[in-house]
């Protein structure tokens, strides 16, 4: 079988390997890392021109899914007790066979965590026995690297290994303890001077500390060639064979034909007795997956790969959710939190601005809450839930891991706006047609509750803080005036930016209907929270779309310690049927542990 491209014959793109330059004691993974960067007329190829598995994200999700696929297998530790006796029971009962050769809903089956996914569950529990009730007890697993069961794979990202990790600000801690943040194979405290930094009741860590872990991470597991970095993919979609094409599952010797969209050819030429476009998961046919490299600057170089699986393993912070409202997109409107940090350098806030506009009851949102706050901005926060909502993400963090977000939360619970003490106009009916005139009267200043104090009797935590709970924007306007909408009343204010954090969607423009269609409700976009993507509990493939996988933030797991679980679904799942197929290779190269416990 060989694939034969035609871009539009130019010459080779320099610093890529000749043709000759390309044999078989090359990784698998170079090769196809090389292939969509090599412009001939015609490229002829022994090597097969599919790989089982192309991973589309280089965040946690894509590295420890390429850790798993890369030979790394995990048994269970002789030396080690798991406290759940059930499990650990089970867990004896197989003991010969790595965890990915186990039956995974049988051994997820009565787990209960902080996770919708039973084997994100299951595989927290085995890397942190009874994290939840503040334990920490050493993992229970073993890792063995069996070089024969190395999957080919590649992993695309646009930026080096680690994901949205090296866009954050590098100051701020994580949600998570550092510990949860860490990949199996290499405990997080010894990359780090997390330990000694902070103790281990506060361990948790910055971004710029995660993210050179997980750079790290890569090199020193051996990974680094199935990584291809700045890489943007523009398309993913599935090749679907015509009749025609029929004679191929046969064996028959014949040719396919994709048409590329710069006027070129992929052709499939089959030999007897060749299979073309096995997908692993019996759905027919191959994924395309087309974009650009950005190389030397502002040089892009397209590519186009074939592949039997897909994952996506993108995130779900590419693009913020929008209120939708009157003069959102004014100029001193905006959706991340960076935008903040950068008006406060550039001394555009101060204490003698206007007040700063933060809509949402998340993390971010209070995350700008303590920028302004520490920088003497004043602020008026608006969110439509109760401060009593159990939904309220506060309500689920421990006070003493996280004092700075239980500061927050106090403040909209006690130092709310009296709706009675407003300059601005008010209207039962609350009508959108009323935002104009409303907005001519300004309220020069809001009004805290007499409960704004801090309770025991301390003082107010930070004066110049006003939340406005259960309530929601009508408009922005253009002379930097916000209407509020409370449940009998209009308010609108004067502000110098508005920061509106209300949650993000995955960018999967790449897919059909945005990938819409693969959600649990496939009238709405693909959402975290609201609407994840349907998938196989234990396997992770998306139901609607065999041969395509999901795993991190998309099927619902925000966290590092629960999206393992589904690299672990995955590389369980593609292992067992690339297994069957005999398509288990020996890795080519840059594996220096074999068969050895790590």
């Amino acid at each position: 079988m060989r694939l034969l491209l035609s871009p539009g014959g130019m010459r080779r793109t320099r610093g890529w390997p000749e043709v000759c330059d390309l044999n078989y004691s090359v990784p698998a993974l170079a090769l196809a890392a090389a292939m969509p960067l090599l412009e001939e007329t015609t490229v002829p190829r022994e090597h097969p021109p599919t790989l089982p598995v192309v991973i589309i994200g280089n965040g946690p999700s894509g590295i420890c899914l390429s850790y798993l696929l890369s030979g790394y297998k995990p048994y269970l530790d002789p030396a080690t007790v798991h406290p759940n006796p059930v499990l650990y029971r089970k867990l004896q009962e197989t003991k010969h066979l790595p965890i990915t050769e186990q039956d995974l809903e049988y051994l997820s089956e009565g787990l209960e965590g902080r996770s919708g996914n039973p084997v994100a569950v299951l595989f927290d529990t085995l890397l942190h026995p009874n994290a939840d009730f503040g334990y920490e007890f050493p993992p229970v697993l073993q890792w063995r690297r069996d070089k024969q069961q190395h999957v080919p794979h590649l992993v695309l990202g646009r930026a080096t290994p680690g994901g949205a990790w090296h866009a954050m600000e590098g100051s701020m801690l994580t949600i998570s303890l550092g510990i949860w943040m860490e990949l199996p194979g290499i405990n997080y405290r010894d990359l780090t001077s997390n330990g000694k930094r902070r103790g281990v009741t506060n361990d948790r860590a910055t971004p710029e500390e995660i993210s050179s872990y997980y750079r790290n991470y890569v090199k020193l597991m051996g990974l680094k060639k199935n990584f291809v970095d700045n890489i943007y993919v523009t398309s993913v979609q599935k090749l679907f064979r015509g009749h025609e094409e029929e004679g191929l599952e046969n064996g028959y010797g014949g040719k396919v034909d994709v048409v590329l969209g710069d006027g070129g050819k992929a052709v499939y030429e089959g030999s007897e007795g060749d299979r073309v476009g096995v997908d692993g998961g019996g759905g027919g046919g191959l994924w395309e997956v087309r974009g650009y490299q950005r190389v030397q600057g502002d040089t892009h170089v397209p590519f186009c790969l074939f592949s039997e699986n897909v994952v996506l393993a993108t995130g779900a912070s590419d693009s913020p959710v929008h209120l939708g409202v009157e003069g959102e997109d004014l100029p001193f409107v905006f959706h991340c939190i960076s935008a903040l940090g950068l008006a406060v350098s550039r001394r555009k806030l101060g204490p003698n601005s206007d007040p700063v506009l933060i809509v949402g009851a998340g993390l971010s949102a209070a995350d700008a809450v303590l920028c302004a706050c520490n920088n003497n901005i004043s602020v008026l926060h608006a969110f439509r839930k109760h401060t009593d909502d159990p939904g309220l993400i506060f309500k689920q963090l421990p006070k003493t891991l996280y004092p700075e977000y239980h500061k927050v939360y106090h403040m909209m619970c006690s130092q709310t706006h009296i709706t009675t003490k407003t300059a601005a106009t008010s209207a039962t009916g609350g009508l959108p047609s009323m935002a104009a005139s409303v907005c001519s009267k300004m309220c020069s200043k809001p009004q805290h509750a007499k409960t704004s104090v801090v309770t025991g009797g301390g003082p107010v935590l930070f004066p110049d803080y006003t939340s406005f709970p259960e309530h929601c924007v009508v408009s922005f306007q253009p002379d930097m005036k916000c209407v509020l909408q409370g449940s009998n009343s209009l308010k609108a204010f004067k502000i110098s930016m508005a920061l509106v954090l209300i949650g993000t969607y995955p960018n999967l423009f790449f897919l059909k209907d945005q990938g819409q269609y693969l959600g649990l409700d496939p009238t709405k976009p693909i959402s975290c929270k609201q609407n994840p993507m349907d998938v196989h509990p234990y396997t992770f493939e998306c139901t609607k779309e065999p041969g395509l996988f999901a795993m991190g933030p998309l099927v619902g797991d925000n966290f590092v310690r629960f999206l393992k679980g589904g690299a672990l679904g995955i590389a369980s799942c593609l292992l067992k049927r690339l297994k069957k197929k005999g398509k288990l290779i020996a890795d080519g190269g840059g594996g220096e542990r074999g068969g050895d416990f790590i």
